[in-house]
């Protein structure tokens, strides 16, 4: 059997980061297998233990990975006014009906929190530590809106959204939240 270079190691490991954390947000952690993930990353099933020790540590490692897809831009960005910028990008896009129907593509917070709340190990802690990060990063450090509260509002409103009856219904909620996060900030 030849040997994979480390090149072509890393590209099946993200491979299959992207295939974990897609399909958990779409199925939810308990619903998709390790078969399910290998399968849309193009490998084996066997191949699976030369990149990941357990399910549990694949879940954590795709939940990070999509947080990272998340919120990179936002970290990326230095400066006051950038990452101001960067910012209200990310709300106008988590507060989208692009995001309202891609659940699979979506926040992995939302997705997978009440999940995420009955795991222990790795997968909670990754949960825990996202949650902190986003809302760290929400924080507006003008108007002293706390990140928290905004991380909240944007999970809840996506989270019924996505319950609404219609998809007029959803995004009318989304204008809402939109609206009331700007009163916020106005009120700071």
């Amino acid at each position: 059997m030849p040997r994979v270079s480390k090149e072509e190691k890393q590209r099946s490991h993200d491979r299959i980061l992207d295939a974990a954390s897609k399909l958990t947000r779409e199925k939810g952690i308990d619903a998709t297998s390790v078969a399910d993930i290998m399968s849309l990353a193009g490998l084996t099933h066997g191949g699976f233990y030369r990149h990941f020790q357990s399910k549990d540590d694949l879940v954590a490692s795709g939940f990070r990975h999509a947080v990272d897809e998340a919120v990179g831009s936002i970290e990326q960005e230095s400066s006051g006014e950038q990452r101001r910028v960067a910012r209200q990008t990310y709300i106008d896009r988590y507060l989208s009906s692009e995001h309202l129907d891609t659940n699979a593509d979506g926040c992995p917070i939302a997705a997978l929190a009440s999940e995420l709340i009955r795991k222990d190990g790795r997968t909670k802690s990754e949960g825990l530590q996202a949650v902190k990060r986003v809302s760290s990063l929400l924080e507006d450090d003008v108007n002293s809106v706390s990140g928290e509260v905004i991380l909240a509002m944007l999970i809840g409103s996506i989270t019924l959204a996505r319950l609404s009856e219609t998809s007029e219904d959803g995004e009318a909620l989304l204008s809402a939240t939109k609206r009331a996060i700007e009163s916020l900030r106005n009120v700071h």
